[in-house]
């Protein structure tokens, strides 16, 4: 039995994370920590948690955590990995892993010097479809793969408008925007698919210095774009063409289409108002549907039910790898080297060139 201690109990944990690891045999959760006690006790009280710190690094070094998860925000991730490195437990951390490519290098290389487990929750690597995808195109079925589209919504991020709750991360160092969320995860989901980046071209637009605070009637100053357009090369030499858009509302979907040498294949989500790494696809191979093998699903969660099955099959993964001895994937290494994606995204933008992935 896995004993694991989340760091910021509530929000984004409380609906991915505890619902997940309720469900899995092999987990347990015995330990929450949030900003203050009282908060804590709270959380604890609502998913039936013995343990509740105001302390993550109180939590870390608990002998009953053997797993720290780090659900806060990203400019606060460093220190609770480095807390629970210390205390040397194993540890999966949300995406960003850091708040730049520099900080999450510093993480990689200091969990790779502990010796323990080290996990990113870029879902997108576990999920069924977009292993099967994978699966379909390496095993040659529309051919030598030529090339990648990949269109989705952002939103919340990147509109006119912000929620109260997301007023923060207007600002870039705060480590949370479209670029470094939304972009980030579908990108990750398209490496998983179909490959790495290795040179970008790119843009950033940012129309609006300051933008609304949803309700409120007040504006904060904002320095994150509100598109990502960005045309690359895969290391297998297919291109890559890919449009984030933000917005201020619900996510509409995303559409992935991958053109090989003997035909197409096209990637849609099955519900309205979800992210590629969150739910089921419909696939379909030069216009037929194709069903993913019921194999492929390992967890005990409905894709329809959200991000819960997805991130449940994460925590899976690094059970396996702890009993195995291996590292997971994707660990914080593969974290290191998506944050190093984005900023060659970053410096095309600024550039007005190509460049290569670092």
């Amino acid at each position: 039995m896995i004993k694991a201690g989340i760091v910021g109990a509530s929000g984004w944990a409380g609906a991915s994370h505890l619902p997940a690891l309720a469900g899995l045999s092999g987990f347990e959760v015995t330990a929450v920590a949030t900003t203050n006690q009282a908060s804590a006790d709270k959380a604890a009280a609502a998913h039936g948690v013995p343990l509740a710190f105001a302390d993550a690094g109180t939590l870390a070094a608990h002998p009953d955590v053997d797993l720290v998860v780090v659900s806060v925000r990203a400019s606060e991730h460093a220190k609770v990995i480095r807390a629970a490195l210390e205390a040397r437990k194993h540890v999966l951390s949300e995406w960003p892993l850091g708040v730049d490519a520099a900080e999450a290098d510093d993480l990689a290389r200091a969990a790779g010097d502990a010796g323990v487990v080290h996990a990113v929750n870029l879902q997108g690597y576990q999920s069924p479809d977009a292993r099967y995808v994978a699966d379909l195109i390496a095993g040659g079925t529309i051919g030598r793969l030529e090339s990648a589209v990949l269109v989705a919504a952002g939103d919340p991020l990147g509109g006119a408008r912000i929620p109260p709750e997301l007023a923060w991360s207007t600002d870039p160092a705060a480590g949370t925007s479209l670029l470094t969320i939304m972009a980030g995860h579908f990108l990750a989901t398209l490496d998983r698919m179909a490959g790495r980046l290795v040179e970008v071209s790119a843009r950033l637009p940012r129309p609006y210095d300051h933008v609304e605070v949803a309700g409120t009637g007040r504006t904060v100053p904002n320095g994150v774009p509100a598109q990502v357009l960005l045309h690359g090369v895969l290391e297998n030499g297919a291109t890559a063409s890919v449009a984030v858009h933000g917005g201020s509302g619900n996510p509409d979907g995303f559409f992935v289409k991958f053109v090989g040498s003997n035909g197409t294949l096209t990637v849609a989500p099955t519900r309205p108002g979800t992210f590629m790494h969150w739910t089921d696809w419909d696939i379909r191979v030069n216009g037929e549907p194709v069903k993913v093998p019921g194999d492929y699903r390992t967890v005990p969660f409905d894709p329809a039910a959200g991000p819960v099955a997805n991130v449940a099959a994460v925590y899976q993964e690094i059970a396996q790898s702890i009993a195995e001895g291996r590292r997971p994937h994707p660990d914080f290494h593969t974290a290191a080297a998506h944050h190093r994606v984005l900023a060659a995204i970053e410096r095309a933008a600024e550039s007005g060139v190509a460049e290569k992935v670092a």
